[in-house]
């Protein structure tokens, strides 16, 4: 065994396998792997290994079409079977919403160019004549879809990594992973130990505990999973050809062929959690007892809608573990606090990503970033508090609505709540509907009374009219937001403004009391983020950006050295803040400060240090709602303080608490972005409208990438759309993100985010297109349907700035 490598891999399963594949491909020869036990051990090797397509997410569903699509490459490569079989799969919506879902996929796909579409009954009869498709309302298709087999794939991407160079060491288990000063590891094994400069840990089963070697505590809960193979059925053994599979996700089973039988599994209700107090060290190939009972409603739904599977016998059934994590997505991603650990854990649909995964983390690993914007996986949308009885909690509610469409703006109630601010439980009292981000909870609506719960759909729900009610009450008098979650930091020191320039891409400001609005570039030359940044005083500043990107940005602020003579710390728990905004917002702040608020005094874009209501604020002169407004940042131990005195003074105004469907609401109306919608590390600055605050006579992180990328023509741009009203009402729908547009029939761009704009009487929607511009007619597909829209030339309000600068 080798005592230095570029990376070290740890884990044999397919995705530990596929990485050190997708390492040589990019050039690393000198990678190993590190396997306990025998390849495919833990869960690879028990998996139904199906494969598909399309994903509610636009990146993931790429992902998934390289993946499969890499299959037979990898055979034609290795001369190893990855025992590809594509009969193509069904998907049978029996509910209006999941033909809501299946048709946005469709136009996904079409937009894309991937091979999914509706076919009618008697097609879907033919293709699959055991299926009794009454009741189903739509039926779609996609040819490629399949299974292949566990252990022939994870051997093609052995085979393939070790042409390439690399060195797998099976029975080779890992007991401990060392950081040194220089910020290399030392993997130390029973074998002997090697120096890397990453470790990848690709542990399966054991992610947990090959992450604690390292001091590292992930997210991760293994579950017991059931699915069962039949006898040998008449009319299956007839056939000369294979049947494809059926996703019937509303009756939560699925089923496909499986020799000359079925193979059906299940997400039941009933769900087990395993091993939660650890993985054993030395479970490999073994399985649970059988434990039909758990999973017989589920497997009555499969008899009644393929009568044969009940006259069938059961042939074997596989009762094995698999590891989940709190969303059901992977983690993924370098460990922000240490130098060159890097995860990919917790995957459930391993077989149809597994090629994307491991090309994501080799990218990644070899260039420091990967070509899509994968935020939905980094393992930096959870933080430290993300413990055991939340994830445990979010684990459960996830195995048992596996198959539950996941509708736009939904939130689940599981493990919550997580982190609470000091007003939380007066903002319940007063009906607010909370939401999660980045495990804090915040009002997404005000309700008329307490206890009221969201609705979930693709159309308007029962938040829809309140929410209007709230954006309107801020645009013709005032409102009050609570912005606690934005991530605050505090900079200081003589060298702060000297560190903060070779940061971010905008100058930082030079006088006290001014703010700017910055970009912060990624590695590719793209948004890794956008930010405010205050002057405070000579030698401080105050950074102010998107919450749930905290741990995600701290990647960056780590790529360039930190002075001796600079602190920077994180002020997200330590302060509170509440937007004020509104026409009248000047007004009722008067009512509680000595300052004067008058433009003059306190211009937009500037700030002070004042007293509300007796309450020391840092006040700033800017708002998201695209309004005349405040941010008031305060000490948490003041949160509950300030906000009494704030919807005291706003009674007189008509005015009062606004929530963050609102903020929605209002932002897009103005036509101003949002991290991980319209700005993500995919976006460069000047195909979002950033590039004017890309100071190029400077020197800031990763500019020389940054000027290589802005001399180029954009590929696509951000507009605003307004969709016909006629064609909104009518569906009921407004666009959310994700769905395509398309221009006399070709597709030309997607949506990032839609709402209505209640002050302007408009659906609206942000996106990215190509080859179209302001005046030109397309269509949305919300629904999956087409909808018209027009580009506009402007926001729809205050297109000068004229409120907001009032």
């Amino acid at each position: 065994m080798k005592t230095h490598a570029q990376a070290v891999v740890i884990g044999g399963g397919v995705i530990g396998c596929s990485i050190l594949y997708h390492l040589t491909k990019q050039g690393w020869r000198d990678v190993v792997l590190l396997e306990r036990d025998e390849l495919t051990s833990g869960s690879t090797w028990h998996a139904a290994a199906n494969i598909h397509g399309l994903h509610d997410s636009a990146n993931i569903s790429r992902l998934q079409h390289y993946t499969m699509t890499l299959y037979k490459e990898l055979e034609a490569e290795t001369g190893q079977s990855c025992g590809v079989f594509q009969p193509g799969s069904l998907y049978l919506a029996q509910t209006e919403a999941r033909e809501h879902q299946l048709r946005l996929q469709a136009a996904k796909a079409k937009l894309y160019g991937m091979n999914f579409a509706e076919i009618g009954r008697d097609e879907a009869e033919r293709l699959h004549p055991l299926v009794n498709f009454d009741g189903i309302r739509c039926i779609m298709w996609e040819p490629d879809g399949g299974n292949v087999d566990p252990s022939g794939v994870t051997n093609a991407y052995a085979a393939g990594a070790r042409a390439n160079g690399a060195e797998i060491h099976r029975f080779t288990p890992v007991t401990a992973t060392e950081a040194q000063p220089d910020g290399t590891w030392i993997v130390r094994t029973p074998k002997g130990e090697i120096r890397t400069d990453w470790v990848v840990n690709a542990a399966g089963l054991w992610g947990r505990e090959v992450a604690a070697l390292a001091g590292v505590e992930l997210p991760l809960q293994p579950t017991e999973h059931q699915y069962f193979v039949t006898e040998t059925i008449a009319e299956i053994a007839g056939m000369d050809r294979r049947l494809p599979s059926v996703a019937d996700r509303d009756g939560e089973y699925y089923l496909r062929q499986e020799g000359k039988g079925l193979l059906i599994g299940a997400y039941e209700r009933d769900m087990r959690l395993w091993a939660e107090e650890g993985t054993p060290p030395d479970f490999a190939h073994e399985l649970f007892a059988d434990d039909l009972d758990r999973i017989e409603p589920n497997m009555m739904r499969a008899i009644d809608r393929v009568p044969a599977v009940g006259e069938a016998g059961i042939k074997r059934v596989i009762n094995g573990p698999m590891i989940w994590t709190p969303d059901a997505n992977v983690i993924l991603g370098p460990v922000p606090e240490l130098k060159g650990y890097f995860c990919c854990n917790g995957i459930i649909p391993g077989f149809s990503q597994s090629a994307g995964m491991g090309l994501m983390c080799a990218q990644w690993i070899t260039t420091g970033e990967m070509q899509y914007d994968m935020f939905a996986w980094d393992m930096a949308r959870f933080g430290h508090w993300a413990g055991r009885d939340f994830t445990r909690e979010k684990v459960r509610d996830q195995y048992a609505h596996r198959f539950a469409i996941h509708f736009p703006n939904e939130e689940r109630a599981a493990g919550r709540p997580c982190r609470t601010r000091p007003v939380y439980q007066m903002q319940r009292d007063m009906g607010a509907v909370m939401g999660l981000n980045y495990g804090w909870e915040h009002p997404l609506w005000f309700a008329d009374a307490p206890g009221a719960e969201d609705t979930n759909g693709f159309t308007r729900q029962n938040w829809w009219e309140p929410v209007g009610a709230e954006a309107r009450m801020l645009r013709d008098r005032a409102g009050i937001i609570d912005i606690s979650n934005f991530a605050k930091y505090r900079c200081a020191g003589p060298g702060a403004e000297d560190w903060l320039n070779a940061v971010f891409a905008n100058r930082m400001p030079r006088a006290v009391g001014r703010s700017c609005l910055t970009p912060l570039i990624s590695v590719r030359g793209g948004i890794a983020g956008d930010f405010t940044v205050t002057r405070v005083a000579e030698d401080e500043f105050r950074i102010i950006g998107s919450g749930m990107a905290e741990r995600y940005h701290k990647r960056f602020f780590d790529m360039v050295p930190l002075p001796d003579n600079v602190v920077f710390e994180s002020l997200t728990e330590a302060v509170c803040g509440f937007n004020v905004a509104g026409p009248r917002s000047r007004e009722m702040l008067a009512r509680l400060t000595n300052a004067s608020l008058a433009t003059e005094d306190f211009p937009f874009m500037r700030s002070r240090r004042i007293e509300i209501a007796g309450v020391d604020c840092l006040a700033l002169r800017v708002s998201f709602t695209g309004d005349l407004g405040w941010e008031l940042h305060c000490a948490t131990e003041d949160q509950v303080r300030l906000y009494e005195a704030l919807l005291a003074a706003g009674r007189e105004f008509g005015a009062g608490p606004v929530g963050s469907r609102a903020l929605m609401s209002l932002r897009i109306e103005k036509g101003y972005g949002s991290w991980s919608r319209e700005y993500s590390p995919e976006y460069w600055p000047q195909e979002v409208g950033l590039a004017g605050l890309c100071k190029m006579d400077k020197e800031f992180l990763h500019k020389p990438v940054a000027a290589e990328v802005m001399a180029r023509a954009p590929r696509e741009t951000l507009v605003l759309l307004h969709v016909d009203e006629g064609d909104a009402a009518a569906s009921n729908a407004d666009a959310t993100g994700g769905e395509p547009i398309f221009r006399d029939g070709r597709g030309i761009g997607r949506v990032t985010s839609g709402a209505y704009g209640y002050s302007v009487g408009m659906s609206l929607a942000l996106g990215f297109v190509r080859d179209a511009g302001p005046g030109d007619a397309v269509e949305v597909m919300i629904l999956g349907r087409p909808h018209r829209a027009v580009i506009l030339a402007e926001p729809p309000f205050d297109p000068e700035g004229v409120r907001l600068r009032a």
